[in-house]
């Protein structure tokens, strides 16, 4: 049986990194943060002194990069994750990455059901031929509100306006970008997680995948 795979994409902090984890788990599935990958190629630019929008220097570190740089536990860093939207609109960056994202979709790890991967552009380039594809979304004060939380417990700095005017900016960049903008696909299921929990947003996608015929026994 082919491996299933799922896509979730959206903006940061509309909730898909935490539904992604979960659908993975419920599912039997291998779980892959996208992001993690844009963050890694971003972490090694900025340790080494580099910019992060010179797209030679942030080509190369994605030729370079390994699977053990996604374990450095600098990738959550607020300027590592700023730096990472930067690299992401790079074209030769993402060509350099998007072998190895579609390697780990259809060939999961430990034999696993299939591949849960979350992102900006899993469903649209990517994965186009996903089974199932979800594109998550929330109010930019929601998602805002979300962001500057997270923050606050990872014990960093942050002020609510400033994350609030990041997230506009950088959904503009991400949505703005000449390869793969930030866009659901057209036959994804769209979930607005303004007004929703973790747990609401896990039963929603749950019941799509079932209803699809798609859930398998983990294992």
């Amino acid at each position: 049986m082919a491996a299933m795979i799922v896509a979730v994409d959206g903006p940061v902090a509309a909730g898909k990194g935490t539904l992604a984890r979960r659908l993975a788990a419920a599912l039997g599935c291998a779980y892959l943060d996208t992001g993690s990958i844009y963050r890694a190629v971003a972490a090694k630019i900025l340790v080494a002194g580099g910019d992060p929008e010179n797209a030679e220097t942030a080509a190369a570190a994605a030729r370079d990069l390994e699977p053990i740089d996604l374990e450095r536990d600098d990738l959550r860093l607020e300027k590592v994750s700023q730096a990472a939207s930067k690299v992401a609109a790079i074209p030769a960056v993402r060509a350099a990455l998007l072998d190895f994202q579609r390697r780990f979709a259809a060939a999961p790890p430990r034999g696993l059901n299939g591949a849960v991967l979350d992102g900006r552009d899993i469903g649209t380039v990517v994965c186009p031929g996903a089974d199932v594809k979800f594109f998550l979304t929330a109010s930019v004060e929601a998602r805002a509100a979300r962001r500057h939380k997270e923050l606050l417990e990872r014990g960093e700095q942050s002020i609510y306006a400033r994350v609030l005017q990041d997230l506009r900016e950088r959904d503009a960049r991400d949505s703005g970008r000449a390869t793969a903008p930030l866009r659901a696909a057209e036959d994804a299921v769209r979930l607005d997680t303004s007004a929703m929990d973790a747990d609401q947003a896990f039963e929603v996608a749950m019941a799509e995948i079932a209803r699809r015929g798609l859930a398998r026994q983990p294992g």
